[in-house]
C-alpha cells in the first residue's frame, strides 16, 4: 500500500479503519506498527462500542465490530475472512464476577458493563439458559468496585475484566470466564468481534479493501510469531507482567475459519431466537471476496 492520502492511481483517500484500544487487539496493532501499514490507513482507535457505532453510521469504512452489532446490521457489511477476536476455551477478559453462585442470582441485581454488547448478551444467555437465573439487570460504567456496591454480580470485558480476574479471588469473589462457559455449553468457539467492511465501500474500492485485509492478516501472523516479545514490550506500560500478558495473548483466537464460523452461527441462532438480532441467511455470513 502507498503512504499518501491517495493511492497514486486515482487519488483515493485513505480508508478509515477502526482499531479496538484494548489489550486484546494490541497484538494486531503491534503487527501494523512493525509492518508500516499504519501509514496507509486513517486509523481510529476507540472502545468496541464506539467503533461499532462509527462503522454502522458510516464514519468508518473498515474495522472491528462486535458480533451482536454485526448481526443487527449484517445487510450493510461483508466480513473480512480469517480475522476476528474470540476464544476456543478461556478468553480471560470476558467475565462475570459475583459474590454468590450464578444459580442463585434470580431476582438479584446484576450490573452490565457498558463496553460490550456481545459480552453482555452472552452473559444473559448463559445466566438464563445454562444457570437457570433471571436476574434484574442494569447498565453502568465498568468499575467492579462500584458495580458490587449495588449488585451481586458484574459483567466485565477487556482490560478491566482481565484485572478483575486476578484481583477477585483475593476479595473472595468468584470469576466465571464466559469464553470457557460458552465452550462448555455449546462445544463451539466464541467469536466476540469480527472485522467488517461496509458493502458500499467494498463495491467502490475493492482493491483498497483487499490491501487493508492483507495488512491485518500480515500483522496478525507477525505478532503470533513474536508473542513473547509483544508481551515484554506491553508489560512496560500495562499493569500486568510479561508472563500474564503472554498467557492472555495465547488464549485469544484471532482466526475466523470453519470452527469459528460455526460458533458464530450458533451464537447468531440463539440471538435471533431471543429477538436480539435478525436471523442470518442460510448461507450466511457473507464474506468480502476481492
Amino acid at each position: 500500500m502507498s503512504s499518501g492520502d491517495g493511492d497514486g492511481r486515482s487519488g483515493l483517500r485513505r480508508p478509515r479503519v477502526g482499531h479496538i484500544q484494548f489489550l486484546n487487539c494490541l497484538p494486531i496493532y503491534w503487527g501494523l506498527m512493525r509492518s508500516g501499514a499504519l501509514l496507509d490507513v486513517e486509523l481510529h482507535k476507540d472502545s468496541p462500542e464506539r467503533l461499532s457505532a462509527a462503522l454502522v453510521a458510516g464514519d468508518l469504512d473498515i474495522g472491528p465490530i462486535s458480533l451482536v452489532e454485526y448481526l443487527r446490521h449484517a445487510d450493510e457489511f461483508l466480513l473480512l475472512p480469517d480475522i476476528a477476536v474470540g476464544s476456543d476455551g478461556p478468553v480471560l477478559s470476558v467475565n462475570i464476577v459475583s459474590t454468590r453462585p450464578l444459580t442463585e442470582l434470580t431476582g438479584r441485581p446484576v450490573a452490565l458493563g457498558s463496553t460490550s454488547r456481545t459480552g453482555v448478551l452472552l452473559a444473559r444467555m448463559l445466566l438464563a439458559e445454562r444457570y437457570g437465573a433471571q436476574p434484574v439487570y442494569y447498565t453502568c460504567p465498568p468499575d467492579l468496585t462500584q458495580m458490587l456496591l449495588e449488585a451481586d454480580a458484574g459483567v466485565l470485558i477487556g482490560d478491566v475484566a482481565l484485572r478483575a480476574r486476578y484481583e477477585a479471588p483475593r476479595r473472595g469473589l468468584a470469576v466465571t470466564d464466559l469464553g470457557q462457559a460458552w465452550r462448555d455449553w455449546t462445544g463451539q468457539p466464541m467469536v466476540f468481534a469480527v472485522w467488517a467492511v461496509r458493502r458500499d465501500f467494498a463495491a467502490a474500492h475493492p482493491g483498497q479493501v483487499k490491501e487493508v485485509h492483507q495488512a491485518f492478516l500480515r500483522s496478525r501472523d507477525l505478532c503470533l510469531a513474536e508473542l513473547d516479545e509483544v508481551a515484554e514490550s506491553a508489560a512496560r506500560w500495562e499493569p500486568f507482567d510479561a508472563a500474564t500478558l503472554a498467557s492472555y495473548f495465547r488464549a485469544l483466537d484471532f482466526s475466523l475459519g470453519g470452527r469459528q464460523v460455526a460458533g458464530l452461527r450458533e451464537f447468531a441462532g440463539r440471538a435471533a431466537r431471543l429477538g436480539e438480532a435478525p436471523a442470518l441467511p442460510a448461507d450466511g455470513p457473507e464474506f468480502f471476496v476481492p
